[in-house]
Protein backbone atom coordinates (compact mmCIF):
# COMPACT_ATOMS: atom_id res chain seq x y z
CA UNK A 1 0.00 0.00 0.00
CA UNK A 2 0.99 3.63 -0.23
CA UNK A 3 3.12 4.92 2.65
CA UNK A 4 1.49 6.38 5.75
CA UNK A 5 2.62 9.78 7.07
CA UNK A 6 1.36 11.53 10.21
CA UNK A 7 0.14 15.10 9.75
CA UNK A 8 2.02 17.50 12.03
CA UNK A 9 0.55 20.83 10.89
CA UNK A 10 -2.34 22.15 8.85
CA UNK A 11 -0.94 25.05 6.85
CA UNK A 12 -3.66 26.61 4.69
CA UNK A 13 -6.79 25.68 2.73
CA UNK A 14 -6.86 25.52 -1.06
CA UNK A 15 -10.13 27.12 -2.05
CA UNK A 16 -10.05 25.89 -5.64
CA UNK A 17 -12.57 23.06 -5.37
CA UNK A 18 -15.71 22.07 -3.57
CA UNK A 19 -13.94 19.55 -1.34
CA UNK A 20 -11.69 22.21 0.27
CA UNK A 21 -8.33 20.41 0.15
CA UNK A 22 -5.56 21.88 2.27
CA UNK A 23 -1.78 22.15 2.45
CA UNK A 24 -0.35 20.16 5.36
CA UNK A 25 3.05 19.14 6.67
CA UNK A 26 3.96 15.58 7.63
CA UNK A 27 6.29 13.94 10.13
CA UNK A 28 8.53 12.96 7.19
CA UNK A 29 9.19 16.72 6.66
CA UNK A 30 7.17 16.59 3.44
CA UNK A 31 4.51 19.05 2.31
CA UNK A 32 1.31 17.64 0.86
CA UNK A 33 -2.00 18.63 -0.62
CA UNK A 34 -4.47 16.83 1.65
CA UNK A 35 -7.77 15.54 0.30
CA UNK A 36 -10.00 14.83 3.25
CA UNK A 37 -12.02 11.67 3.79
CA UNK A 38 -14.64 13.81 5.54
CA UNK A 39 -15.35 15.90 2.43
CA UNK A 40 -18.75 15.48 0.82
CA UNK A 41 -17.49 13.17 -1.95
CA UNK A 42 -16.43 10.46 0.50
CA UNK A 43 -13.58 7.96 0.43
CA UNK A 44 -14.34 6.42 -2.97
CA UNK A 45 -12.81 9.41 -4.71
CA UNK A 46 -9.64 8.71 -2.73
CA UNK A 47 -9.69 5.13 -4.03
CA UNK A 48 -9.96 6.45 -7.60
CA UNK A 49 -7.08 8.85 -6.98
CA UNK A 50 -4.75 6.04 -5.90
CA UNK A 51 -5.72 3.52 -8.58
CA UNK A 52 -5.56 5.97 -11.49
CA UNK A 53 -2.33 7.57 -10.26
CA UNK A 54 -0.76 4.12 -10.10
CA UNK A 55 -1.99 3.34 -13.60
CA UNK A 56 -0.54 6.63 -14.84
CA UNK A 57 2.86 5.69 -13.46
CA UNK A 58 2.70 2.35 -15.26
CA UNK A 59 1.95 4.21 -18.49
CA UNK A 60 5.10 6.27 -18.08
CA UNK A 61 3.27 9.45 -17.07
CA UNK A 62 4.40 11.81 -14.34
CA UNK A 63 2.15 12.13 -11.31
CA UNK A 64 2.94 13.31 -7.78
CA UNK A 65 3.74 10.75 -5.09
CA UNK A 66 0.74 9.79 -2.97
CA UNK A 67 0.67 8.95 0.73
CA UNK A 68 -1.96 8.18 3.32
CA UNK A 69 -2.05 11.06 5.79
CA UNK A 70 -2.90 10.05 9.34
CA UNK A 71 -4.82 13.02 10.72
CA UNK A 72 -5.41 13.69 14.42
CA UNK A 73 -8.58 15.79 14.86
CA UNK A 74 -6.79 17.53 17.72
CA UNK A 75 -5.29 19.77 15.01
CA UNK A 76 -8.70 21.39 14.61
CA UNK A 77 -8.21 23.21 17.90
CA UNK A 78 -5.60 25.44 16.28
CA UNK A 79 -7.72 26.54 13.31
CA UNK A 80 -9.78 29.72 13.41
CA UNK A 81 -11.89 28.84 10.36
CA UNK A 82 -14.95 26.89 11.51
CA UNK A 83 -15.32 25.22 8.11
CA UNK A 84 -11.76 23.89 8.36
CA UNK A 85 -12.38 22.79 11.96
CA UNK A 86 -15.44 20.81 10.90
CA UNK A 87 -13.57 19.20 8.01
CA UNK A 88 -10.63 18.13 10.19
CA UNK A 89 -12.94 16.77 12.88
CA UNK A 90 -14.81 14.75 10.24
CA UNK A 91 -11.58 13.35 8.79
CA UNK A 92 -9.90 11.53 11.66
CA UNK A 93 -7.74 8.67 10.40
CA UNK A 94 -6.29 8.19 6.94
CA UNK A 95 -6.68 10.89 4.29
CA UNK A 96 -5.01 11.27 0.91
CA UNK A 97 -1.77 13.22 0.60
CA UNK A 98 -0.48 14.42 -2.77
CA UNK A 99 3.13 15.54 -2.86
CA UNK A 100 3.21 19.32 -3.20
CA UNK A 101 5.15 20.45 -6.28
CA UNK A 102 6.65 23.83 -5.38
CA UNK A 103 6.71 26.30 -8.23
CA UNK A 104 4.47 24.25 -10.52
CA UNK A 105 2.41 26.15 -13.08
CA UNK A 106 -1.11 25.51 -14.25
CA UNK A 107 -1.45 23.94 -17.70
CA UNK A 108 -2.21 26.46 -20.46
CA UNK A 109 -1.00 25.19 -23.84
CA UNK A 110 -1.33 21.81 -25.56
CA UNK A 111 1.85 22.55 -27.51
CA UNK A 112 3.88 22.29 -24.30
CA UNK A 113 3.20 18.52 -24.10
CA UNK A 114 4.83 15.98 -26.47
CA UNK A 115 2.20 14.26 -28.64
CA UNK A 116 3.02 10.78 -27.28
CA UNK A 117 2.58 11.97 -23.69
CA UNK A 118 -0.68 13.74 -24.55
CA UNK A 119 -2.00 10.61 -26.28
CA UNK A 120 -1.10 8.48 -23.26
CA UNK A 121 -2.99 10.85 -20.98
CA UNK A 122 -5.95 10.64 -23.37
CA UNK A 123 -5.76 6.81 -23.28
CA UNK A 124 -5.59 6.79 -19.47
CA UNK A 125 -8.66 9.00 -19.15
CA UNK A 126 -10.62 6.94 -21.67
CA UNK A 127 -9.72 3.69 -19.91
CA UNK A 128 -10.65 4.99 -16.46
CA UNK A 129 -13.69 6.96 -17.68
CA UNK A 130 -12.29 10.21 -16.33
CA UNK A 131 -14.53 13.14 -17.30
CA UNK A 132 -12.50 15.84 -15.55
CA UNK A 133 -9.63 16.89 -17.80
CA UNK A 134 -11.09 19.66 -19.91
CA UNK A 135 -9.85 23.12 -20.87
CA UNK A 136 -12.07 24.47 -18.10
CA UNK A 137 -10.32 22.22 -15.60
CA UNK A 138 -7.25 20.48 -17.12
CA UNK A 139 -6.02 18.85 -13.90
CA UNK A 140 -2.49 19.11 -15.24
CA UNK A 141 0.55 20.87 -13.85
CA UNK A 142 3.75 21.95 -15.57
CA UNK A 143 6.75 21.29 -13.36
CA UNK A 144 10.36 21.52 -14.56
CA UNK A 145 9.04 21.63 -18.11
CA UNK A 146 7.03 18.39 -17.89
CA UNK A 147 3.30 17.72 -17.69
CA UNK A 148 2.11 16.09 -14.45
CA UNK A 149 -1.34 14.51 -14.20
CA UNK A 150 -3.32 15.20 -11.02
CA UNK A 151 -6.84 14.94 -9.55
CA UNK A 152 -8.41 11.66 -10.64
CA UNK A 153 -11.30 11.49 -8.20
CA UNK A 154 -13.85 11.79 -11.02
CA UNK A 155 -12.63 8.56 -12.66
CA UNK A 156 -13.91 5.01 -12.04
CA UNK A 157 -17.47 6.27 -11.68
CA UNK A 158 -18.81 2.70 -11.51
CA UNK A 159 -18.10 2.33 -7.78
CA UNK A 160 -20.60 5.07 -6.94
CA UNK A 161 -23.34 2.64 -8.02
CA UNK A 162 -22.27 -0.04 -5.55
CA UNK A 163 -24.68 0.82 -2.73
CA UNK A 164 -26.39 -2.52 -3.33
CA UNK A 165 -23.16 -4.34 -4.14
CA UNK A 166 -20.79 -4.49 -7.14
CA UNK A 167 -22.66 -4.24 -10.43
CA UNK A 168 -21.89 -5.93 -13.76
CA UNK A 169 -18.29 -5.34 -14.98
CA UNK A 170 -19.40 -5.92 -18.58
CA UNK A 171 -21.46 -2.75 -18.51
CA UNK A 172 -18.43 -0.65 -17.61
CA UNK A 173 -16.33 -2.53 -20.16
CA UNK A 174 -18.71 -1.56 -22.97
CA UNK A 175 -19.35 2.02 -21.84
CA UNK A 176 -18.10 4.46 -24.50
CA UNK A 177 -16.11 7.53 -23.51
CA UNK A 178 -16.62 10.96 -25.03
CA UNK A 179 -13.44 12.87 -25.85
CA UNK A 180 -15.22 15.98 -27.16
CA UNK A 181 -14.28 18.18 -24.18
CA UNK A 182 -10.91 16.64 -23.38
CA UNK A 183 -7.92 18.94 -23.27
CA UNK A 184 -6.00 16.60 -25.60
CA UNK A 185 -8.78 15.67 -28.01
CA UNK A 186 -6.47 16.86 -30.79
CA UNK A 187 -4.34 13.76 -30.17
CA UNK A 188 -7.06 11.24 -31.02
CA UNK A 189 -5.09 10.24 -34.11
CA UNK A 190 -2.26 9.03 -31.90
CA UNK A 191 -4.41 6.68 -29.82
CA UNK A 192 -4.02 3.55 -32.01
CA UNK A 193 -0.22 3.64 -31.74
CA UNK A 194 -0.34 4.30 -28.00
CA UNK A 195 -2.91 1.56 -27.50
CA UNK A 196 -0.74 -0.94 -29.39
CA UNK A 197 2.27 -0.05 -27.23
CA UNK A 198 0.52 -0.33 -23.85
CA UNK A 199 0.98 -3.73 -22.25
CA UNK A 200 -1.00 -3.56 -19.02
CA UNK A 201 -1.93 -6.95 -17.56
CA UNK A 202 -4.46 -8.08 -14.93
CA UNK A 203 -1.51 -8.41 -12.55
CA UNK A 204 -0.70 -4.73 -13.12
CA UNK A 205 -4.30 -3.82 -12.37
CA UNK A 206 -4.23 -5.88 -9.17
CA UNK A 207 -1.01 -4.16 -8.11
CA UNK A 208 -2.61 -0.73 -8.63
CA UNK A 209 -5.64 -1.65 -6.54
CA UNK A 210 -3.40 -3.16 -3.85
CA UNK A 211 -1.99 0.31 -3.15
CA UNK A 212 -5.34 1.48 -1.72
CA UNK A 213 -5.46 1.51 2.11
CA UNK A 214 -8.01 -0.88 3.64
CA UNK A 215 -9.56 2.05 5.52
CA UNK A 216 -10.94 3.49 2.26
CA UNK A 217 -12.55 0.25 1.05
CA UNK A 218 -16.08 0.56 2.40
CA UNK A 219 -18.01 -2.73 2.62
CA UNK A 220 -20.98 -3.21 0.32
CA UNK A 221 -23.37 -6.16 0.00
CA UNK A 222 -21.53 -9.07 -1.60
CA UNK A 223 -18.13 -7.48 -1.00
CA UNK A 224 -17.76 -7.03 2.73
CA UNK A 225 -13.99 -7.52 3.02
CA UNK A 226 -11.08 -5.54 1.63
CA UNK A 227 -10.00 -8.51 -0.46
CA UNK A 228 -13.46 -8.86 -1.99
CA UNK A 229 -13.61 -5.16 -2.80
CA UNK A 230 -10.17 -5.24 -4.39
CA UNK A 231 -11.26 -8.23 -6.47
CA UNK A 232 -14.30 -6.26 -7.64
CA UNK A 233 -12.16 -3.33 -8.77
CA UNK A 234 -9.80 -5.66 -10.61
CA UNK A 235 -12.75 -7.40 -12.27
CA UNK A 236 -14.13 -4.08 -13.57
CA UNK A 237 -10.76 -2.85 -14.81
CA UNK A 238 -9.87 -6.20 -16.37
CA UNK A 239 -13.20 -6.35 -18.19
CA UNK A 240 -12.60 -2.88 -19.64
CA UNK A 241 -9.03 -3.76 -20.60
CA UNK A 242 -10.39 -6.76 -22.48
CA UNK A 243 -12.34 -4.64 -24.95
CA UNK A 244 -11.85 -1.43 -26.86
CA UNK A 245 -15.48 -0.31 -27.02
CA UNK A 246 -14.48 2.65 -24.85
CA UNK A 247 -11.57 3.82 -27.02
CA UNK A 248 -12.62 6.92 -28.97
CA UNK A 249 -11.71 7.38 -32.62
CA UNK A 250 -10.74 10.43 -34.61
CA UNK A 251 -14.39 11.02 -35.44
CA UNK A 252 -14.92 11.94 -31.77
CA UNK A 253 -13.07 15.21 -32.38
Amino acid sequence: MIDTVAVTRYVTPLREGGSLPGIVEGDDLGTYVCKFRGAGQGVRVLVAEVVVSSLATRLGLRTPRLVALDLDPELARYEADEEVQDLINASAGLNLGIDFLPGAFGFEAEASTPPDVAARILWLDAFTANVDRTWRNPNLLLWHGDAWVIDHGAALYFHHAWSGGPTDPARFAAQPWDAADHVFRGQLGGLPAVDAAIDLTPDDLAACVAEVPDAWLEPVPGAETSDQLRAAYVAFLSARLGTRAWLPGESAA
